[in-house]
């Protein structure tokens, strides 16, 4: 048996509207937007936990590349700095090299009674 209903009148349901793009709606949709009435219609409010969550992972996302970028920045003046102490690690190391073979030629000398002096003087080229 059916279930009847009180005004013995068949059962109507009611129909979905069917959105269809117009311009006056798009234009209501602009109105919203600007006046603020967007963030209190539903889909706002719905979706609220969500979209505070896209915003603390865009908000994460920006701090790490800036962290990075920073990071990178570092590690290039770093490098940067150590190729400096490495030319300046081989220029002290011939200078020192040098140092070393003319104070041990003079060592040499004392040593077999040889006397020749370092020549403190100036060298001058004469040129024509």
């Amino acid at each position: 048996m059916e279930p009847e209903n009180k005004n013995n009148s068949p059962e109507i349901k009611p129909e979905k509207k069917k959105r269809k793009f117009s311009l006056l709606n798009f234009l209501n949709g602009i109105r919203k937007f600007l006046n603020g009435n967007i963030l209190l219609e539903g889909f706002i409010t719905k979706q609220g936990k969500l979209l505070a969550l896209i915003f603390c992972l865009t908000l994460l996302f920006i701090t790490n590349r800036y962290y990075c970028s920073k990071q990178l920045t570092e590690m290039d003046n770093l490098k940067k700095e150590l190729s400096d102490l490495n030319s300046e690690k081989v220029f002290l190391n011939t200078r020192l090299t040098a140092i070393r073979q003319q104070s041990q030629i003079e060592a040499l000398l004392r040593e077999n009674g040889i006397e020749l002096r370092k020549d403190n003087a100036t060298v001058y080229q004469i040129s024509k």
